[in-house]
């Protein structure tokens, strides 16, 4: 059988293997003996891994199931030569790992164990400092279960360590441990106590299904709201059968974006662990398992299906290029300068052109270039509320997506470019045939401008100040002030009725 590499931390000593190794010292208590992933960790390193690197690399999906097909130490082992981890980012149990520097600090011998890849166990104990040596996965081998009760008896002997695990993986290995210390709930340790003598149980917190809304941000739906104003714009609010139909756009919208954050923020793990605002999401934060996130998001895509399949065809035509988009922005474009804001502002307009596709009416020219402008805008303020706090924290020049803090004024010129360009589009709008068609008092629209310019420009200067965040579409409906223009721009419409 392959042996498993065994590593220690720069500094550490290796014990020897339980064939003639010495008892541990007096006092010192048995070698303890802890889990990685769901237990020392808040996450599961291969079930961040293996989505991130699909949404990252789409087109690598059958290569990533050939690697599975071969056996799961196969697949950590493809992985790990393609991914690398920050494990100062991580989000590491806190009770867990107070518990370990205890311990530690008293001269307990100490092994971080796991079925995670030798490349991140070893970078992880090298970290902390905390642990005498490391048993984990190679090409070879998947240190799990049996594989692992099987690995620690040959160096510990049968009840020579206690063991810190988290699953029912792990009760093949508490068979052969001198004491159990469960991380997670009573009914694992009492399956545990059957084994073994169970020391204690360790609550891992955490919010579980609890934490999908936020992972799912439901406050955003409130953009899929664009998806209204086909209908409003063609007059058809008090058509019932129209209004329903728009309805189950809205929502189709609603639950496909919300899948698409979860994979979105499951290729971003790495960038928003270091991020002072993102670092705190469910996923990021190891709050939300990735599995019962990946559970959610399925569950959103089917629901946004089957509202789909009860509208016009040319509506799923418009959803699917949304889902492909995004999937798309996720994987590359959000990484390419200027393609990512102009995706983002052609995902707005693609709600627009869903919401008319819904209803069954043609959206004008003139409500596709004012949504471009505008929402250009908008994603160009997205931008520059992220740069400038990058710019404020670290002053590093540079973020992820390749824009460097010199960029902030050519930023805010083309924002505030694109703002003005919307008004002008509005401007030209109240005086075309097709406007006049459709209102009796036409000019009256005219208030709209002067608001609507008002409204850009305080975005502007609120975002130069610092105060919008990083999305400025959910920051505008929390803001009395935008909700009063856009109750005076729609009064505005009303009144050229």
């Amino acid at each position: 059988m392959p042996s498993i590499e065994t590593t220690a931390p720069p500094g550490a000593q290796q014990t020897q293997g339980a064939a003639g190794s010495p008892p541990p010292e007096p006092g010192s208590g048995k070698p303890l003996v802890v889990d990685l992933d769901n237990t020392l960790l808040r996450t599961d390193l291969l079930a961040e891994m293996l989505p991130a690197f699909v949404v990252r690399n789409p087109l690598a999906l059958p290569r990533a199931l050939g690697w599975l097909a071969s056996g799961r130490a196969r697949l950590k082992d493809e992985l790990a030569a393609r991914w690398d981890i920050d494990p100062a980012t991580l989000p590491y149990n806190d009770e867990v790992l107070r518990w370990l520097r205890a311990e530690h600090a008293g001269g307990r011998e100490i092994w971080l164990v796991s079925a995670s890849h030798r490349k991140f166990v070893e970078a992880i104990a090298a970290h902390l400092g905390l642990f005498r040596g490391t048993l984990a996965t190679d090409a070879s081998r998947n240190l799990k279960g049996e594989h692992k009760r099987a690995a620690l008896v040959e160096r510990f002997g049968p009840g020579g360590f206690d063991y810190v695990g988290d699953s029912l993986a792990d009760l093949a290995v508490w068979r052969d441990a001198n004491a159990a210390i469960v991380v997670g709930n009573q009914s694992l340790a009492a399956r545990a106590g059957a084994l073994t003598r169970v020391e204690r149980v360790i609550d891992p917190g955490g919010g579980g299904w609890s934490a999908l809304p936020r992972a799912f941000r439901v406050q955003q739906w409130v953009k899929n709201g664009l998806l209204f104003v086909p209908l409003l714009t063609a007059h058809l609010w008090s058509e019932p059968g129209a209004l329903h139909s728009a309805l189950l756009a809205f929502f189709a919208f609603c639950f496909s974006a919300s899948a698409i954050y979860v994979l979105n923020d499951l290729a971003d793990l790495a960038d928003d662990r270091t991020h002072p605002v993102k670092r705190h999401r469910p996923l990021a934060s190891g709050e939300l398992p990735v599995p019962h996130a990946l559970i959610g998001a399925g569950l959103l895509l089917v629901l946004a299906i089957a509202c789909a399949t009860q509208l016009p065809l040319a509506f799923g035509g418009w959803l699917a290029i949304y889902l492909v988009t995004t999937t798309t922005y996720s994987a590359w474009l959000k990484r390419r300068p200027i393609v990512d804001v102009m995706c983002l502002a052609g995902l707005y307009t693609a709600r627009l052109l869903a919401g008319a596709a819904a209803v069954g009416v043609a959206a004008s020219f003139w409500l596709l270039a004012f949504s471009m402008f505008l929402f250009l805008s908008l994603a160009l303020v997205k931008r520059f509320s992220e740069l400038r706090r990058l710019a404020l924290l670290d002053g590093s020049g540079r973020m992820s997506r390749n824009y460097a803090t010199d960029d902030l004024p050519v930023i805010l010129a083309g924002g505030i470019a694109t703002g003005i360009a919307a008004v002008m589009v509005l401007a030209l709008y109240i005086q075309s045939d097709q406007t006049t068609g459709l209102y009796d008092f036409p000019q009256r629209i005219w208030i709209a401008c002067p608001v609507l310019l008002y409204w850009i420009l305080r975005v502007w200067f609120d975002a130069n100040r610092g105060k919008v965040d990083e999305d400025p579409v959910a920051w505008a409906g929390k803001d009395p002030v935008s909700w009063l223009a856009a109750s005076l721009i729609a009064g505005a419409f009303a009144a050229a009725l």
